[in-house]
């Protein structure tokens, strides 16, 4: 009887250790950032909305995300001195430096894969937006119903915003902020600590059957 318990509380641990390495759901989407320095903040407004002064970089990256948090930012150091220094400045005009990164291969729809990542300046309205300055250089744009920007020179093809199974993001992808845990492979410490436990305790527990009889 108690050896059947034991097993029991062994085979919940393992259950417990796969449910917690199962991939996480996430979004296919562009994310939109803005540069601050030399370093990507996610922007708290849409491209559709957001209207950048002359000298900005602006950054718009492909990718599978779970939220905010842990979306992938745009690679690429290039600043607004680099991108824009063969459009020269015009009265009555803003220029925008644009970062668009097309993503990697792991995150593509099935069936596509991205372009490579490039750099534009928009030279475009003092009023302009994001948005705005994105079809002055990159289009076809496509949006959905509800204004969601879905693709950037026709990449994807089709879907917009889908769930889809979170896949492992390779190191070089990740955030700049994101550390490497003990889920990234291998059984957690957790795990190997319980199965510890049940094996003291089984054994005990063997041996208080043997003594008895």
């Amino acid at each position: 009887m108690i050896r059947r318990a034991l097993l029991l509380l062994l085979a919940s641990l393992l259950l417990c250790a796969g449910a917690g390495q199962a991939q996480a759901a996430g979004y296919r989407y562009w994310s939109f950032w803005e540069r601050d320095g030399e370093q990507w903040v996610y922007a708290t407004q849409g491209p559709s909305v957001a209207r950048p002064s002359d000298g900005d970089v602006q950054g718009v990256r492909f990718a599978v995300s779970e939220d905010s948090a842990n979306a992938a930012r745009p690679r690429g150091k290039a600043g607004f001195a680099a991108i824009c220094a063969k459009t020269p400045a015009q009265d009555g005009r803003k220029r925008v430096a644009l970062v668009i990164d097309f993503g990697t291969p792991s995150h593509a729809p099935e069936g596509e894969s991205p372009p490579a990542a490039r750099t534009a300046c928009a030279r475009v309205s003092p009023d302009a937006t994001t948005a705005e300055a994105l079809a002055a250089v990159a289009k076809p744009l496509r949006y959905d119903t509800n204004a969601l920007l879905c693709a950037i020179a026709g990449y994807p093809r089709k879907g917009c915003g889908e769930q889809v199974s979170q896949k492992r993001t390779p190191e070089h992808d990740r955030p700049a902020t994101e550390q490497k845990t003990e889920s990234d492979g291998g059984p957690s410490l957790g795990l190997v600590a319980g199965v510890a436990v049940v094996v003291v305790l089984g054994g005990a527990a063997i041996w208080q059957v043997r003594r008895r009889g």
